[in-house]
């Protein structure tokens, strides 16, 4: 089944539990404002230096802020060969809407 190019925040936390990875490639100083637990932090400058940490084997979900830096970041890994990777629309703020009311807002 091929992995969609961008799902919503509502969908993106489904597919976390069941089993999927989270990047958040926000940079250091904006995730310590909020992040999803369990997620792992490649900031989005560091992503080329660090393809062998993002798997093949698993669906790669992809969160930003508002979506635009994951986006890029998810055509980047698709053009280098990772069919896996999938866009969080919308970014931590849709994920604080639709998901997690507590995550705080910026």
């Amino acid at each position: 089944m091929p992995f969609p190019l961008e799902t919503t925040a509502a969908d993106s936390a489904r597919l976390l539990e069941a089993g999927a990875l989270l990047i958040d490639v926000r940079e250091p100083n904006e995730l310590a404002v909020c992040h999803v637990a369990g997620g792992k932090h490649i900031p989005i400058r560091e992503i080329p230096a660090r393809l062998d940490e993002i798997p093949k084997d698993r669906q790669v979900l992809i969160l930003c802020h508002h979506g635009g830096r994951s986006a890029r970041v998810t055509q980047f890994l698709r053009a280098a060969g990772w069919d896996n990777v999938t866009n969080v629309a919308g970014g931590i703020d849709a994920w604080a809407l639709q998901v997690d009311p507590t995550l705080a807002r910026y």
